[in-house]
């Protein structure tokens, strides 16, 4: 087994990693950029070391940083989480030159053969598992056109190295193909260093179905079960849940089977999910991915297997050491995604601030993953994602009733979060009911109920320092004849004044090795209308030069904030005379990006 274990990621799924090592007795080695200097990972760490600025790209996604951290820090494993690097067969190649230090994970090759959309479809086409029609990587928008006149509209393009929805794009008409096909290409490239995409026939009302799968050097494949993951908003998980309520148990065997034979025929080694989606009782493949995934942990709370533990076991030439027929799967477990988001203003992510109350539940059948103390900041730089809950149940009824229970129990200040959206969910009958599907969220549902929700269930303020000066929130706790009460009081026109909060110990349990690296603002020195930024992010594309004529409602640039894009557009017409900004550069809430006379 290894000694010491670097973890090339951030957040609760470090944290996640790290506690796996710690069950098995191995260090524990963190990474971490300027922003995340007094990070969760950081002060669970054995040790760690900065491996450069806030922007991903030179931090997270620096293939040579992070191998040199783990040089200087003698580890002899690496595992990517999921997310940034865990995808990348070129990093993962790096790792498996690198003396004396192992790749946690799939191979580089079976990467490149599994982790690549098209090169997937065609092993599982070759294993016998129904896909839907697709092509090789595209280039041009005659191609889009020449599939939609085949196959028929609505087309899928993808990412080759996407998911969780990012660089995919739905194009319904022809006139749509070139704008889609230039914004998926541009998302695959910010997101996933790979410009490459591809085309599927688009289903109109599926379920999202994956099945779990660990391999071994020894030729044994095992599934784990499936998970149901249909509960979505652009492509974005949001909730997901194992067993699937919409699956049939001759359904679900066959699932799960395409799934072992597909992986065993590429020769698959550690964990990954095979992705399908379901409709009217047909399964077709979907995609592999070659990692951990955010959802793991209901396949575990349902089989009471450590997924992470068999991938360090794995990595380390262990077998395994369970048939597939002693895989059992028993009750129900559901994932509530805990992210930094305003679900009422179309999941905008929040603009920061700090965790004022962090008060997460407890209980029977209740585990949290995360990362986060009371005290620390939001920060916004990467995926909105704090935190998971997952809870579990004797059966779905039992999961459901119990995740009502921890909704209501987790208390969070001081930011937004999507938990008001989560407890209108499980009142919601058509999620109760267990028949939505990937198009609910965003076709379906009645958005007035989750402004319902988040004025019920949300905090006072906006959390993104826009209401502050407009009304103070002030909790009294009284007694009348004995009882208690809690009392919310609101003063308007007053400055918020909040009482500060100890911050934890920003180092790590040992040693820390880095250093800094500082960036500037942009700013500007002509007069005129200034367009500021409305959130922290990094500038994908600049649509405007100094000259140009602008009409309100033009979009001058793309900002991505939290792994969603964002248009910024002029308010007002005018002339640009100043452009503050350029593609990658990384700007602060309130920055100026151009001005107009």
């Amino acid at each position: 087994m290894f000694e010491k274990v670097l973890v090339a990621n951030r957040g609760e799924i470090a944290v996640r990693v790290m506690r796996a090592c710690e069950d098995l007795g191995i260090g524990t080695v963190a990474v971490y950029s300027d922003a995340d200097k007094h990070g969760g990972h950081v002060r669970y760490a054995d040790e760690a070391y900065n491996v450069g600025p806030a922007r991903a790209a030179d931090s997270y996604l620096d293939h040579e940083a992070i191998i040199d951290a783990a040089k200087k820090a003698g580890a002899d494993a690496i595992h990517p989480g999921y997310g940034f690097l865990a995808e990348n067969a070129e990093f993962a190649a790096k790792v498996e030159a690198t003396e004396g230090v192992t790749w946690v994970g799939p191979s580089s090759a079976s990467m490149e053969q599994l982790g690549e959309k098209t090169k997937a479809r065609r092993v599982m086409e070759s294993a016998g598992v129904p896909i839907v029609p697709g092509t090789d990587p595209v280039t041009e928008v005659e191609e889009v056109h020449e599939f939609g006149e085949e196959h028929g509209y609505p087309i899928a393009i993808k990412a080759e190295g996407g998911g969780g929805g990012r660089g995919m794009k739905v194009v319904r008409e022809p006139e749509e193909a070139e704008e889609l096909l230039a914004t998926a290409k541009r998302e695959g490239e910010a997101y996933f260093d790979n410009d490459s995409v591809y085309l599927e026939r688009y289903l109109e009302q599926p379920r999202h179905i994956e099945v779990q799968i660990v391999a071994d050097q020894h030729g044994n494949v095992r599934h784990l079960g499936e998970r149901d993951c249909s509960l979505q908003r652009r492509h974005q998980k949001v909730i997901e849940e194992g067993p699937s309520p919409a699956l049939s148990d001759e359904l679900r065997e066959e699932i799960g089977e395409a799934a072992r034979q597909g992986v065993k025929a590429s020769d698959y080694v550690n964990a990954g999910t095979v992705e399908f989606l379901v409709e009217d009782g047909n399964f077709y493949f979907l995609e592999v991915n070659t990692r951990i995934q955010v959802e793991h942990t209901v396949t575990e709370e349902i089989t009471g297997i450590d997924i992470v533990k068999w991938q360090l076991k794995i990595a380390a030439g262990e077998e395994l050491d369970f048939a597939q027929e002693d895989v059992e799967v028993e009750g129900h477990a559901m994932e509530f995604r805990i992210n930094a988001e305003n679900a009422a203003k179309e999941f905008a992510p929040s603009q920061g601030g700090e965790l004022e109350t962090y008060d997460p539940p407890g209980g029977i059948g209740v585990r949290m993953d995360d990362a986060l103390r009371q005290g620390d900041d939001l920060v916004t730089d990467y995926d909105s994602m704090i935190a998971k809950l997952v809870v579990y149940g004797a059966d779905r009824e039992e999961c459901i009733a119990r995740s009502k229970r921890a909704l209501a129990e987790y208390e969070i200040e001081g930011i937004v979060t999507v938990i008001p959206f989560h407890r209108l969910m499980l009142e919601d009958e058509r999620f109760v009911a267990g028949t939505h599907t990937t198009k609910y969220l965003d076709e379906e549902l009645d958005k007035a109920r989750i402004q319902e929700a988040q004025e019920k269930w949300g905090p006072a303020s906006s959390g993104d320092g826009k209401d502050d000066e407009e009304t103070v929130t002030r909790e009294f706790t009284i007694e009348v004849n004995g009882k208690r009460f809690e009392v919310d009081l609101e003063e308007k026109g007053m400055p918020v004044q909040t009482g500060s909060q100890p911050k934890r110990p920003s180092g790590p349990r040992g040693g820390s090795s880095g250093g800094s690296s500082g960036g500037s603002s942009p700013s500007v020195s002509a007069d005129g209308e200034v367009i500021a930024a409305e959130m922290q992010g990094t500038i994908l594309s600049v649509n405007v030069e100094e000259g140009d004529t602008v009409e309100s409602g033009d979009v001058i640039c793309v900002l991505e904030a939290m792994k969603m894009e964002n248009d910024v557009v002029a308010e007002v017409g005018g002339t640009v005379t100043e452009v503050a900004i350029e593609e990658g550069q990384s700007v602060n809430q309130g920055d100026p990006l151009v001005v107009l006379d």
